[in-house]
């Protein structure tokens, strides 16, 4: 009986202490800026994020209000690198994101010589793109040639 009695105690102790521990549900502060804070012009440019910012963290949309504000000052060609890497950025799924985060981690531990030897590495793979396998195929981007005449049936 004396150790059911101490156990029930020591039982009611963790779950009040724990119970308190949660904080309630009008001490919570919603994470900042909201949605509807944004400027209108800061809500056009971040328009590909708007599902998910409300998941975002309070640093993430700082960061992200940041880039907003520097946009209007952007050349266009920058204007354009931002939204399609923010729309594409979108349609990731939570796990390939998670992904693209652990890719990048490992990018940064690399030296920098590791980093331009990857640099050259890639830029050779994209020239390689651009050359024809083989010789009856023609380069890409290159156009193809008119036959003048159509193919006979």
């Amino acid at each position: 009986m004396a150790k059911t009695a101490v156990a029930l105690i020591v039982w009611l102790c963790i779950a009040l202490s724990a119970a308190a521990a949660q904080p309630s549900k009008q001490s919570i502060k919603p994470v900042r800026p909201a949605w509807t804070e944004l400027s209108a012009a800061q809500q056009q440019v971040l328009a590909p994020l708007a599902t998910d910012w409300s998941s975002m963290d309070s640093a993430q949309r700082k960061r992200w209000v940041v880039i907003a504000d520097r946009y209007p000052k952007m050349k266009p060609a920058e204007q354009q690198r931002l939204q399609k890497r923010m729309k594409d950025w979108a349609a990731l799924t939570p796990e390939q994101r998670q992904q693209a985060r652990e890719r990048y981690k490992n990018l940064n531990k690399l030296s920098a010589q590791q980093r331009r030897d990857m640099s050259r590495q890639w830029q050779d793979y994209r020239k390689s793109l651009a050359q024809p396998e083989t010789q009856f195929d023609p380069a890409v981007g290159d156009p193809l040639p008119s036959g003048g005449a159509a193919p006979e049936r």
